[in-house]
């Protein structure tokens, strides 16, 4: 009878703790380091439901029943010389995935006018390989961001890696850019497990320029690597140091013939309270889920939303297959939820005097 009592009182304060947080957030307060550590260290699926109701809460707060959606098109394939260890594009490994130049007009308007009928607010223009320099693909790149700027149709984005240049950024928001993607992919800890051929600090340095560009940016990484709780923590505090103003979730989907082929993949109750963990450190961003999540939550994906995400990437990602799109936007109507998200400039979605976290005090901004 004792322990009954003991256990029920733990529960009571789990409970009660988890809740005080989530109406701290409400509030408009920020979640501290020992806290969210705390909430990523919750066992009990009845604590980790708690913790989802309360980021569901938060969601509905600064998002509404707005959800954005977003697709890519992969704009150059294959034979990328980095060795990111969860990357089929990898001309490090063996994997079969395809291989070609940078697309032509066509398939890019193309990609426009599908999402523009499918309610999808952007297109992200995706290349594999280290980076974009000076030079003739940079007029090539800029060429097919500014016909898709021009087509009105959908917002151009793009993820077309290290940036190590302002003049490269710069043209980039010239050609009508309005957003890039460029994942820190964990913590600065555990990065050295996913590539070797360029750093951390590469990332956080690119991320630099877009912001000094002007460049709103989606930043976030890959849960499943083998990471810690900690690394995913870290993750999540390092996005609201930079003022990621979009965050996708990627859950590793194991690739044969890349390292972490034989990885086991995440319980999905880990999956969702990490999403939660995310929500209630990054209040007023995009939670957007990405890549994996077919695979990884099966028939679990509409548990996101109350989990807290805010955005959903659509339609097929660049090496592996999603559900159709058509599947997307009935599961979105059925939990009584809006695709149609204005394309606004995100000028509520990060706190005043956020950094790229460069350390350069020029890099403030809204």
């Amino acid at each position: 009878m004792l322990s009954t009592m003991k256990a029920t009182l733990v529960d009571a304060t789990t409970h009660e703790r988890i809740a005080a947080l989530g109406q701290s957030v409400l509030n408009g307060g920020k979640i501290t380091r020992a806290d969210a550590a705390w909430l990523f260290e919750l066992e009990a699926t009845a604590d980790i439901f708690d913790l989802m109701a309360w980021a569901n809460r938060v969601r509905e707060h600064f998002k509404g029943n707005k959800i954005h959606l977003c697709s890519i098109v992969n704009a150059k394939a294959g034979a990328c010389s980095e060795n990111c260890s969860f990357c089929a594009q990898s001309s490090h490994y063996q994997t079969g995935s395809p291989k070609y130049g940078f697309v032509d007009p066509e398939p890019v308007a193309a990609a426009a006018n599908e999402a523009n009928l499918n309610q999808v607010t952007a297109v992200g223009l995706v290349a594999a390989w280290k980076g974009l320099n000076e030079g003739p693909m940079l007029d090539e790149v800029c060429d097919r961001i500014a016909e898709l700027k021009a087509g009105g149709k959908t917002r151009p984005d793009a993820s077309l890696g290290i940036i190590k240049s302002q003049k490269v950024a710069d043209r980039l928001k010239a050609a009508g850019l309005e957003c890039y993607g460029h994942n820190l992919e964990s913590s600065r800890r555990f990065f050295p497990n996913t590539c070797t051929t360029h750093t951390y600090e590469d990332r956080v340095q690119t991320i630099g320029y877009l912001k000094k560009a002007g460049l709103k940016i989606c930043s976030g990484g890959i849960i499943g690597m083998g990471e810690t709780r900690e690394d995913r923590c870290d993750l999540a505090f390092s996005l609201r140091e930079i003022g990621a103003n979009v965050v996708p979730i990627n859950i590793l989907n194991p690739i044969k013939g890349t390292p972490f082929e034989k990885n086991e993949p995440l319980p999905v109750m880990e999956i969702l309270k990490t999403i939660a963990c995310f929500r209630l450190i990054l209040p007023r961003q995009e939670i957007m889920i990405a890549g994996g999540r077919t695979i990884n939550l099966r028939e679990s994906q509409s548990m996101v939303f109350m989990a807290g995400a805010s955005a959903l990437m659509v339609g097929n990602y660049l090496t592996t297959l999603n559900q159709p799109v058509e599947k997307d936007l009935q599961m979105l109507k059925d939990l009584g939820l809006d695709p149609s998200w204005d394309s606004h400039d995100f000028s509520d979605q990060v706190e005043a005097g956020a950094g790229c976290g460069c350390g350069e005090q020029s890099c403030a901004t809204a």
